[in-house]
């Protein structure tokens, strides 16, 4: 089985006109390409994560989409509408695009509640309605309380928030999320997350969400990206990704991983029979059928091993996590991360055995990427 590298999106999705279609996006910054003939489609009504380490790229492609920076090469559309080329800029005020900004960008004159209002104000809206449902908005964020505060009275977080709710009574076709829950603790990012995709779901409105926590973009995203010094590295549903990753640096990206030393032969129906420290574990996911190698890099991930099996190991560290306990092995194959619900049972310098349920095969060739 090969790694699943394509737009993996819904049928519904698919056969809409793209809400945004990036085709050949450059980039540069005094000289410095910052975007490299970047390729990406978003269908309407679907949530684009963006994943990738500083300075990949992601908040430049958003502003790219939402008119405050020009292209050097390439286009971008929205709907069936050319915005931006190298000799065409479309300003931001004329697209239809909701924009959540990383440093917030609130007005300092405004309360909280006119900054969310101002958009519906700009909508045509009266003045009691826009602030009747800029002040619900508010609520749904857990920030109603803070109606009447400008933003020298606000702390991060709460600026952050107010700067969502400003973005979803924009009302627009596409939003534009740059980290919007950075700045929140776990709680509130929950709620956020839940308002982002009840708002998605009432308004039908496309989404790219620019995020480095791996985490959020798997929960949040229909499709995820992954962006490495402006080039797309992989791109497909947040399973197949996290599950096939093209190589190690998208491995590592996406989540804890680990990499076993192992041989490789074909096994029935598609299987892949690999041996790691001279144990036959036959694995769901690996190479194409006929692929016989003395030397494979399987990749593990923590949540695919168990304790108790046939594999040896001897505990180096234990970190009890609350609903489970994570228990680093130093192995004849390797080290490697092993997941056990509840707390910790084994200390550090213990002999056990340890299971393996699904490994991915990597290139012969994966490794870090600069």
């Amino acid at each position: 089985m090969q790694p699943d590298v394509t737009d993996v999106r819904a049928p519904d999705i698919v056969r809409s006109t793209p809400a945004v279609t990036c085709r050949g996006l450059q980039v540069e910054y005094d000289g410095h390409p910052v975007l490299v003939d970047l390729e990406l489609t978003v269908g309407a009504g679907e949530v684009v994560a963006l994943l990738g380490p500083s300075g990949s790229g992601k908040t430049t492609l958003l502003h790219t989409v939402a008119g405050f920076v020009a292209p050097s090469g390439g286009e971008v559309w929205l709907g069936d509408r050319l915005v931006a080329s190298a000799d065409r800029l479309e300003p931001p005020e004329r697209r239809a695009v909701g924009m959540v900004f990383q440093n917030y960008a609130l007005w300092p004159h405004l309360s909280a509640l006119d900054t969310v209002g101002y958009p519906l104000r700009r909508a045509g809206r009266s003045r009691a309605d826009a602030r009747a449902e800029a002040l619900a908005l508010l609520d749904r964020l857990r920030a109603a309380h803070l109606a009447d505060r400008r933003p020298s009275q606000l702390s991060g977080g709460e600026q952050q928030r107010i700067g969502l709710a400003r973005a979803l009574a924009r009302r627009g076709s596409v939003n534009l999320f740059d980290e919007p829950t950075a700045h929140l603790d776990a709680s509130l990012r929950a709620t956020v997350q839940e308002e982002i995709a009840d708002a998605q779901r009432r308004t039908g409105a496309a989404a790219i969400y620019a995020t480095h926590d791996a985490t959020e973009a798997l929960a949040v995203a229909d499709r995820l990206v992954l962006l490495h010094r402006g080039h797309l590295v992989q791109t497909g549903s947040p399973r197949a990704v996290y599950e096939q990753p093209v190589d190690l640096w998208a491995a590592r990206l996406t989540g804890p991983a680990f990499v076993l030393r192992g041989s490789a032969r074909s096994g029935p129906s598609g299987r892949v029979v690999v041996s790691v420290a001279g144990v036959r574990v036959d694995l769901d996911v690996g190479p194409p059928d006929g692929v016989v190698a003395d030397e494979v890099n399987v990749l593990v991930r923590p949540d695919w091993t168990a304790l108790d099996g046939p594999l040896p190991g001897q505990v180096d560290r234990v970190q009890y996590r609350g609903a489970h306990t994570d228990y680093r092995l130093d192995t004849p194959a390797g080290r490697v991360v092993v997941r056990d619900a509840g707390p910790p049972r084994l200390q550090v310098g213990d002999q056990t055995t340890w299971r393996l349920s699904r490994g991915w095969l990597l290139p012969p060739s994966s490794g870090q990427r600069d």
